[in-house]
């Protein structure tokens, strides 16, 4: 029988995390192009072997964490690590928070999606529209410097002193023994192996990290570790804004539903993108009457908005209130569900902002209904 010695096994891919490396650069609209043709964003396949495609996407996504990480840097937020008394060698998995976290007398938290690297809402939407549109820099500029738009142009002026911003990383749970640092699935899978034949890597209980060995953990961390530590990390009468997006936006519901009442005075209002909880499953667990007005099926009803995929106008009422507890909107986009943060994160921003401004401020209870494929919307109070 022939065997191959591991010298002469073939090596594994190998692509540097230098975007000018790969062949791309940054465009003056913040877009990333190709050096060769800058009409054109990444390509994904360049060969016919699935493992070299990944492993180029991975440099890529490497290129930009490192930006986006950098970016936001530049804001002002810093790396906080979970559980708290982790050291830097320890498992961990960071989280992203601004360094006026315990004086802000508002914070607004993002729980995003698990399949995503902290502060990213989506890669698709960083290569369609801007490193900064597809990530939560563009957020932390319209929160840090009033008069961000979309595109990223900046008013330097009025900075908000008062309102704090927490990143969650519900993405990043996998802790590498080797690279002492949290990945996702898919930077796991990628990481690189002896040769081109080796199997992925086998996880063991030493890739789990205490207390956020899951995405629904991660949340209960973030909350019980950093929100609950009020007079320490955060002020004892700071008010939270939540921003779930998709499963993040689940475990939140879920979260808060099972602890309302320690939570009920303290959380101003919540905006969610695609969500998915239902309102005869996910409360169901609570003691109280859904009827009673502190019940956190009333908070839903009156304090909670979620953004959907729609082929409706950005900001238009849609149908989803009955499974869903709260009223929905159009998002701005109507093909990919981890496009709808990057096009809606403005409308939420916009009506947190009158939320926490006025704690009397209550959504009407809309009714949405379709004739011929139009919308029609009604006051059901």
């Amino acid at each position: 029988m022939y065997v191959f010695e591991r010298g002469n096994l073939p090596a594994d891919a190998h692509f540097p995390a230098d975007l000018g490396k790969l062949g791309y650069f940054i465009n003056d609209k913040d877009q990333i192009r190709k050096i060769s043709d800058p009409t054109q964003d990444f390509r994904f396949k360049i060969n016919s072997n699935a493992r070299w495609n990944e492993l180029q996407r991975e440099a890529m996504n490497e290129c930009i964490r490192t930006i986006v990480s950098s970016r936001l840097r530049d804001l002002g937020l810093t790396t906080l690590r979970l559980p708290l008394k982790a050291s830097s060698v320890e498992p961990h998995v960071p989280v992203m928070v601004s360094s006026n976290l315990s004086s802000a007398t508002r914070i607004i938290v993002v729980i995003g999606e698990p399949i995503q690297d902290l502060g990213v809402w989506a890669y698709r939407s960083v290569g369609e529209d801007s490193i900064d549109g597809g990530t939560a820099v563009s957020l932390a500029k319209a929160i840090f410097r009033p008069g961000t738009d979309k595109e990223g142009d900046t008013d330097p002026k009025g900075k908000r002193e008062e309102t704090a911003l927490i990143l969650a990383n519900t993405g990043q749970l996998i802790w590498h023994c080797g690279a002492r640092k949290a990945m996702t699935l898919t930077s796991w899978t990628s990481f690189p192996r002896p040769s081109a034949v080796d199997p992925p890597l086998m996880m063991t209980g030493r890739n789990k990290v205490p207390k956020n060995e899951s995405w629904e953990e991660h949340i209960m961390c973030v909350f019980d570790e950093i929100l609950a530590s009020r007079g320490h990390l955060v002020r004892k009468d700071a008010k939270v804004d939540v921003i779930g997006v998709a499963d993040g936006g689940l475990g939140v519901i879920r979260y808060l539903s099972d602890n309302w009442e320690d939570w009920r005075p303290y959380i101003s209002a919540i905006c969610l993108t695609n969500p998915l909880h239902s309102v005869r499953v996910d409360l169901s667990n609570e003691g109280d009457d859904k009827s009673s007005p502190s019940s956190f099926a009333a908070f839903l009803s009156s304090r909670c908005r979620a953004y959907v995929l729609s082929d409706q106008e950005d900001g238009l009422p849609v149908s989803g209130s009955v499974e869903y507890g709260c009223n929905c909107y159009a998002s701005g986009e109507s093909l990919n569900i981890e496009g709808i943060m990057s096009k809606a994160w403005v409308h939420m921003l916009e009506w947190l902002d009158r939320a926490h401004a006025d704690p009397n401020l209550f959504e009407a209870q809309l009714e949405v209904k379709e004739f011929g494929g139009e919308a029609w919307v009604s006051d059901s109070e």
